[in-house]
């Protein structure tokens, strides 16, 4: 008996611990207590160790770290090109298959950037953006450029958030020419649905690059890679140096690259938000909305088409 007792206690205790990160879950699930344990820690600092702790290139770290990862979120690793990480680092910022992230080759179209949720769209009125219900932010914050402001007044914007468990790379959403990057340094905070209903102008409040484009056409884009809590890094590839909180470089740097549709970018180091900034005359793409999830290549935004007057 004293065994089956035993054995029992064990089976028990077992599930218990199988629970455990899905009670986990659940109570972060809660806003306001997401809200406490994401924000209201020393943010900057862990950010700095977080990044310390995922560029460790050693098993004993790597496997565990990504074990870990894997029990929080929906983390799915069969689309990248290899297995093999070194470094947590290494998994956040993995590569696809060729071919996983095929780009919507229909030239009226602009592509999402990157996987992520829209957690914001629509037409900007005047300057003015939506964050969350009851909470707006302005074009000015957002990218301190009077006359990049002017460009995109009564524009269309898309706003992407980005999971930590999804594909932290974002890539060109039409052929374009980028001529100027701003790199705008500020704080961590989380940019999660609790964060957002709660931290007024949170998008700029964060640590952001400005990148400024040309489409084809000459219409202006603008793209506004934000980043958060454990995410304070991006990397943009035609720049030789890595935006994060201790860069003191140039805070406008001009540049000239010229990217093909679906061409990589760069990568965040984590998981954050893409604000997409277009000119007048824009909509979101058929069957997409509020909450939508869509992956890099997907058709995103598509000029509006004219309105028909009633005779």
């Amino acid at each position: 008996m004293n065994d089956l007792n035993e054995s029992g206690y064990t089976t028990m205790k077992t599930q218990q611990s199988l629970q455990t990160p899905a009670t986990l879950r659940r109570l972060l699930d809660q806003e306001s207590l997401n809200f406490i344990l994401t924000n209201r820690l020393p943010r900057v600092a862990l950010t700095h160790f977080m990044g310390w702790l995922s560029k460790i290139e050693h098993p004993w770290v790597c496997r565990p770290a990504i074990a870990i990862w894997k029990m929080f979120a929906d983390l799915d690793l069969s689309e990248a090109a290899r297995q093999d990480f070194k470094s947590l680092h290494d998994c956040f910022t993995r590569a696809l298959k060729p071919g996983a992230r095929p780009f919507n080759p229909d030239p009226t179209l602009l592509c999402s950037p990157s996987d992520g949720i829209i957690v914001g769209c629509g037409p900007i009125v005047d300057e003015t953006l939506i964050q969350a219900k009851g909470l707006t932010y302005t074009l000015t914050d957002l990218i301190h450029d009077p006359a990049r402001v002017d460009q995109h007044r009564n524009g269309f914007y898309v706003t992407l958030r980005l999971k930590s468990s999804m594909y932290h790379r974002f890539h060109a959403p039409a052929d374009c020419r980028v001529s100027q990057v701003d790199y705008i340094s500020g704080d961590v905070w989380n940019v999660n649905p609790p964060a957002l209903k709660r931290v007024p102008g949170l998008y700029c409040r964060n640590e952001r690059a400005v990148i400024r484009a040309q489409l084809a056409d000459g219409s202006p884009m603008t793209l506004v890679p934000v980043a958060a809590i454990l995410v304070a890094s991006i990397r943009l590839h035609w720049l030789d140096v890595r935006l994060h909180l201790r860069y003191r470089g140039a805070n406008p740097i001009p540049c000239d690259a010229a990217l093909a549709r679906g061409e990589e970018m760069g990568w965040f180091e984590h998981g954050s938000t893409i604000i997409i900034c277009l000119p007048p005359g824009y909509g979101l793409a058929e069957d997409l909305g509020l909450g939508a999830q869509v992956q890099a290549g997907q058709a995103l935004a598509q000029p509006e088409k004219p309105k028909k007057h009633k005779l």
